[in-house]
């Protein structure tokens, strides 16, 4: 509960003067300081002509008139009466065997008093810079000399913000040397550099980062429209692309249709003359077959016939071979080959898969390069 309470008290303190607020005022941006503290912070603002707050830096022009908030100062008061309440109830115990989990162990924070085995510490005072357990924490929540003690929870990284040169709290921000310093600092080494309170500073640093990041976002939203816009486009011209390409395969194809068609005609065409000289010679030779069988059996008939001197007149005339004179040599050729056809189109086909995959390759190398230019990132 006396953790509870100090929170509670934590959040009515000055941040100027890190103490309970002492006639609490609150200025147009909503935060509040003891009406000393924020009149005394103004009067050495004067000079830059502006009045700011110490925490968010919001700045006011003209120079608010301060009115007590008598809301806060209730509240001030209350938590100050309960808080006495507190510390009238509590009593210091000290314990001869703390609990095992009280010491401290590795990552822990020792706690500055304790003799012998150290005591894990639970808060640390701003004021006396030293670390405490809950045992030797008790003064600070009951005796009035550690009323104005602010204390804040025991950490091992408490070190790094004390001055190393006056061994006090890093409480405010040199801007002109850009690092935390002590009070006694401002009066010496950064005496007339532009310093402000380290929540100033934090207000300012995030405001900073703010703007960065809203810078870097627009920037990064200008982008993500260039490159859709860029695929878009890119859509565009491959869908082009491809209907072009389809409509010069149509007609590539259409053309060697063409061509093989006129090829087939022209086969057609050689074997329709080949066939018809053929069957005219076969037509010749069936009529010559058909007078030689007549011939023939006019032989046959002569052979029988007593009359010597008719089988010798009629001989004569069938020794004559029908149609010999207008008969030409007959030579046939059983393997009718197209192979000079083959071997042509053949090698059309050839060159043209060649002609081909020589393009394909070039289309690939071009794509590459699109696709590069298309997508880069910086």
């Amino acid at each position: 509960m006396c953790f509870k309470m100090a929170e509670a008290m934590d959040s009515v303190s000055c941040s100027i003067c890190l103490e309970i607020l002492k006639d609490p005022v609150t200025i147009p941006c909503g935060h509040s300081y003891c009406i000393g503290c924020i009149k005394g912070y103004w009067d050495q603002e004067d000079q830059k002509l502006v009045c700011s707050c110490p925490q968010c830096r919001q700045t006011f022009n003209p120079r608010p008139f301060l009115n007590r908030n008598t809301v806060m100062a209730e509240m001030v008061k209350t938590l100050t009466e309960k808080n006495t309440k507190k510390k009238k109830k509590k009593k210091t115990k000290l314990q001869t065997a703390p609990p095992a989990h009280c010491y401290a162990g590795p990552g822990d924070v020792e706690c500055d008093v304790c003799t012998g085995t150290k005591l894990k510490a639970v808060k640390f005072c701003l004021v006396c810079l030293a670390s405490y357990c809950e045992t030797h924490l008790q003064p600070h929540y009951e005796s009035p000399a550690f009323k104005k003690h602010k204390m804040v929870k025991a950490s091992t990284q408490l070190q790094e913000k004390i001055c190393s040169h006056h061994d006090k709290l890093l409480e405010v921000y040199c801007r002109t040397d850009q690092q935390c310093i002590c009070h006694l600092c401002m009066l010496d080494q950064h005496k007339g550099h532009d310093i402000v309170s380290a929540a100033a500073e934090i207000a300012e640093k995030q405001r900073q980062l703010g703007e960065k990041s809203k810078q870097r976002i627009k920037e990064r939203e200008k982008e993500m429209l260039e490159v859709r816009k860029a695929v878009k486009s890119f859509k565009h011209s491959t869908q082009a692309a491809v209907e072009s390409s389809e409509k010069i395969f149509n007609e590539l194809i259409r053309s060697i249709e063409g061509r093989r068609t006129e090829v087939k005609e022209l086969i057609r065409a050689q074997e329709k003359a080949n066939v018809s000289r053929a069957e005219e010679l076969l037509k010749q030779l069936e009529q010559e077959v058909a007078e030689l069988k007549r011939r023939e059996a006019e032989l046959e008939q002569l052979s029988h016939t007593e009359d010597h001197i008719h089988f010798l007149q009629s001989f004569q005339s069938l020794c004559v071979p029908p149609g010999s004179e207008a008969l030409p040599s007959i030579t046939i050729n059983h393997h009718v080959s197209f192979e000079d056809v083959m071997n042509s189109v053949s090698e059309l086909r050839n060159r043209l898969e060649d002609i081909c995959a020589g393009e394909i390759i070039m289309l690939s190398v071009q794509r590459k390069c699109h696709g590069h230019h298309l997508m880069t990132f910086h």
